[in-house]
């Protein structure tokens, strides 16, 4: 599968999805650690991709997302942004709700009988 495809493919099943450089348990980079922490905060299940373990990704998805650097948090398809909008949506209380509503707008729960 071309790098692109895989991209987009990523992005379309994941609903919450941060690339970053290492895990949100080890992250490898300052910035990364503070993304995951702010969308960890949440409180809402996320995915990510370790682009450290992805070496073409990291070369293709800044062209992709036209947004230059790491860590990029991807909301229902959308590119909100790197580490200090993050961080600035959370503390102004923007980010909190955008996580919740996602989550809860593809969880999946059993019908009510």
């Amino acid at each position: 599968m071309e790098t692109i495809e895989r991209i987009k493919k990523q992005i379309a099943e994941n609903p919450i999805l941060l690339y970053m450089k290492g895990s949100p348990k080890l992250p490898s980079c300052g910035f990364s650690s503070q993304a995951a922490q702010v969308v960890m905060s949440c409180g809402e299940k996320f995915a990510y991709v370790d682009i450290l373990q992805n070496p073409e990704i990291r070369a293709e998805l800044p062209k992709y997302a036209n947004w230059p650097t790491f860590p990029q948090l991807w909301i229902d398809g959308e590119l909100i942004g790197g580490c200090d909008i993050m961080v600035e949506m959370f503390q102004k209380g923007e980010l909190q709700p955008l996580v919740k509503e996602t989550a809860d707008k593809y969880r999946t729960e059993e019908p009510e009988a």
